[in-house]
């Protein structure tokens, strides 16, 4: 197993759009072999891992397992445990990560496919809602990038927008590549404080209200912070807990996975069933970097896929709608 792994980790951290497939299969057979829950999920299923030829027969794990369950692929200890913030009364979902310094790596390569090098940014991060809790992915992730960066300036900030802003102001004169990545909450909060001219600073949210203001669409929160901020596109990550790679837009919400990651859309009352491309349906994603827990999720987000690169994430679909393999997670 060990041999098969390592192999699979170097496949994996240079894969290719024309081998994706390939590498995918190998993936979806390790863990049918190796993930203890996976595997009784397919005998479930009645899968027969070695006639899987094509990633749409692929049965996808529900998320909800990881509320539940110690969803790992071998046995091991893990290094870090990612949970999610989740809301009051709801379990929270627990992703066991065998080495963050893989973590680590699949972050910066994936920021880097879209953007260039992590160390020729400035990162400044508006996460008070992540960093008021442990273990999330995603201070994580901007931690990482924080100290890549060539840059001193680059920091964490809570509520202390005044600092922020004169942070963003020198930034701006000196002419430093800058990314302020925020929390929308925090970011909304900003912009009916401040208003300037920030055109040559990448804004960048990611998602989620937390609870903290009433929820509004992408739309309408890109269009108050090009107005405050006097910019043209607000860029945005999508992530999540359960998820080692991420999805970037650098505007109107269109995003283009990493290249360890795809999605495939299924239809909202039949997850054995693919979506038409441009129809909406279950996000269900393919991550190849969750080698150590598993790599096919079924989420809870409502998306389209506008081609073979780009998606969109609609919102979230109704529980109750849910059929078919969500059913298991009852049982």
């Amino acid at each position: 197993m060990i041999s098969t792994r390592n192999q699979l980790l170097d496949e994996i951290i240079q894969v290719k759009p024309q081998n994706f497939k390939e590498v995918a299969l190998k993936v979806f057979r390790f863990q049918a072999k190796h993930n203890a829950i996976y595997n009784h999920f397919l005998k479930i299923l009645n899968i027969q891992p070695e006639k899987i030829e094509d990633l749409d027969d692929i049965p996808f794990l529900p998320i909800q397992f990881f509320k539940k369950l110690s969803i790992k692929t071998g046995e091991w200890s893990p290094e870090v445990i990612f949970t999610s913030s989740g809301t009051t009364g709801q379990t929270p979902s627990q992703h066991f990560v065998r080495d963050i310094n893989w973590y680590n790596s699949i972050t910066q390569k994936g920021f880097e496919e879209h953007y260039g090098n992590v160390e020729d940014f400035c990162f400044l991060a508006l996460l008070p809602s992540y960093l008021e809790r442990s273990g999330s992915s995603l201070i994580q992730m901007v931690d990482f990038f924080i100290k890549k960066s060539k840059y001193a300036e680059s920091g964490f900030f809570l509520y202390n927008h005044d600092e922020l802003i004169k942070r963003l102001d020198i930034l701006k004169k000196k002419n430093i590549p800058t990314v302020l990545i925020g929390v929308s909450f925090a970011l909304w909060d900003l912009a009916e404080r401040f208003s300037s001219d920030y055109n040559k600073i990448t804004i960048m949210e990611t998602g989620g209200m937390k609870g903290k203001r009433k929820e509004i669409t992408r739309p309408e929160l890109h269009a108050i912070l090009n107005d405050a901020f006097n910019t043209t596109t607000i860029h945005s990550e999508y992530g999540m807990t359960e998820l080692l790679s991420q999805a970037y837009s650098k505007g109107n919400g269109i995003f283009e996975p990493t290249s360890t990651m795809d999605l495939i859309i299924k239809e909202v009352t039949d997850p054995f069933t693919t979506q038409k491309m441009g129809k909406a349906g279950v996000v269900n994603i393919i991550d190849l970097a969750n080698i150590d827990s598993c790599g096919f999720i079924a989420t809870e987000d409502l998306g389209r896929k506008i081609n073979d690169k780009q998606f969109e994430i609609l919102g979230r679909v109704d529980a109750g709608d849910m059929r078919g393999c969500n059913l298991m997670v009852l049982e």
